[in-house]
């Protein structure tokens, strides 16, 4: 097999990929699974708090947020989960940074679905293990803080 060959044989197989994802998820949630924002745990030093936890499906998310004066400065995010679940850690770390604790923690699950432009039911669960790690994570810290 010639090297064009097979570079016109893994842009099918991946063009194959997307178009079956594209019946299950939109362009929105394929977008941030292959492409994830703020993923990777970021320095020590960059980190205030961090917090992981395990949802009922088996999936996990961890978020490290740098956090100044009451607001998240930085957000965030690995997981083990689906390509919904890294979406929706990615869309949740969008939606929190720059913003304080208190817009943080008045999130819910149907903000991360509508920034997403909706999630299939069967994957609904994969934004409340998002807002679970977070509200988790915001705990934490306000009672170390404390």
């Amino acid at each position: 097999m010639s090297k064009d060959d097979f570079d016109e044989f893994v842009n099918k197989l991946q063009k194959e990929i997307i178009d079956k994802e594209l019946k299950e998820f939109n362009e929105r949630i394929i977008e941030l699974f292959h492409n994830p924002r703020n993923w990777g745990k970021p320095p020590n030093d960059e980190i205030t708090e961090s917090h992981i936890y395990e949802g009922s499906c088996g999936d996990t998310m961890q978020f490290f947020l740098k956090i100044k004066n009451n607001k998240i400065e930085k957000a965030n995010f690995i997981t083990d989960g689906c390509g919904a679940t890294v979406a929706c850690g990615s869309q949740i770390t969008m939606l929190i940074e720059g913003r304080s604790l208190e817009f943080a923690e008045n999130l819910k699950s149907k903000d991360i679905e509508m920034a997403l432009n909706g999630l299939p039911e069967d994957h609904k669960h994969c934004a409340e293990l998002a807002i679970r790690t977070l509200r988790r994570l915001i705990e934490k810290y306000k009672y170390k803080k404390n």
